[in-house]
C-alpha cells in the first residue's frame, strides 16, 4: 500500500523540494499550495501520481482560508504524513516599529495555518495507524534575534504547538517531529521578506559559504518520516557549518 504524504506550501522552496523527495521515496504526495500553475509544473517534472499511486498530486490550498483547508481534507481519503511547511517572514523591523499587518500575516500563515491543517487531517493521521506530523519551524522558534520579533514570535508558537501535540497525542499512533532549519537559501524566502527587493534579499547570504539548500531540509524530512514506527525524532536543528548561532555567521570577506 502506498502511503500518502500531504505537504503544504509545496509550490516553491522547501515545500517543493520535500514533495519531490517524498515522491522519490515512493509516497503518494499531495502537494498543496495557492499557486496551482507551479504545482502542476512540479508534478509534471517530478512525476504525476496515477490514482493513489506514487508521485505528486497537486491540490490548491490557502492555509489562511478554512473552507480551502476543509476542501483539502475532503479530497484526501487517507493521510500517513503531514508536513506543515507553509509559512514565511515579512519585514525586519524592530518591535517598536513593528507593522501589525505584517505580524498578523506571519501569525495567520505560520501558526493558524498549521493549526487549521493539523485539525483537519489529524483524524486521518490517527486512522492510518502510523502517522507522522512534521512541523517545519525555524531556529527563530528557539532563539530570538534583533529585527526578527514577529517571525520569531510566530515560530516560537509553532514550536509550542509541536511540543503540546506530542504530549496530547502520547499513546496515539502519531509521531510529532519538529524540524528547525537555520540559514537556508531558497529562491523566495528572503525576497518575500523584503517585498521583492532582490538586492536586500541577497545581502542576507552575502559571503556565506554554502548556506543550506531546500534539498538539505527535504532530505531531513524524508529521513525523519521513514524511521521505524517506534522511533520519534522530537526535534532536528539544522544549520550550515558557517552558522554557529543566529548572530554568529562566518562570511568570506571578498565574496
Amino acid at each position: 500500500m502506498t502511503k500518502t504524504a500531504v505537504v503544504t506550501g509545496a509550490s516553491s522552496g522547501i515545500g517543493a523540494a520535500t514533495a519531490r523527495r517524498l515522491a522519490a521515496e515512493g509516497f503518494h504526495v499531495v502537494a498543496a499550495a495557492r499557486r496551482r500553475d507551479r504545482l502542476d509544473k512540479l508534478a509534471a517534472e517530478a512525476g504525476a501520481a496515477e490514482g493513489d499511486g506514487p508521485g505528486i498530486a497537486p491540490v490548491t490550498l490557502d492555509v489562511t482560508d478554512q473552507a480551502s483547508v476543509d476542501a483539502l481534507a475532503a479530497a484526501v481519503p487517507r493521510c500517513d504524513v503531514l508536513v506543515n511547511n507553509a509559512g514565511g517572514a515579512v519585514g525586519l523591523d524592530p518591535v517598536a516599529e513593528g507593522d501589525v499587518a505584517d505580524w498578523q500575516w506571519m501569525y495567520d500563515v505560520n501558526v493558524l495555518g498549521s493549526l487549521r491543517v493539523t485539525r483537519a487531517l489529524l483524524p486521518k493521521l490517527i486512522a492510518s495507524g502510523d502517522g507522522v506530523l512534521v512541523m517545519l519551524t525555524s531556529t527563530a522558534g528557539l532563539i530570538s534575534y534583533e529585527g526578527g520579533g514577529g517571525y520569531a514570535a510566530a515560530k516560537h508558537a509553532q514550536t509550542a504547538m509541536a511540543e503540546t501535540l506530542r504530549l496530547e497525542l502520547c499513546g496515539e499512533p502519531v509521531r510529532v517531529v519538529e524540524i528547525a532549519p537555520g540559514m537556508v537559501k531558497t529562491e523566495e524566502f528572503s525576497l518575500n521578506r523584503f517585498g521583492g527587493d532582490a538586492e536586500r534579499a541577497e545581502k542576507v547570504y552575502a559571503g556565506v559559504p554554502d548556506p543550506l539548500t531546500a534539498d538539505d531540509i527535504a532530505d531531513a524530512v524524508a529521513w525523519c518520516v521513514t524511521r521505524p514506527s517506534h522511533v520519534n525524532i522530537d526535534r532536528m536543528i539544522i544549520r550550515p557549518r558557517a552558522q554557529a548561532a543566529q548572530h554568529k555567521v562566518h562570511r568570506v570577506a571578498d565574496a
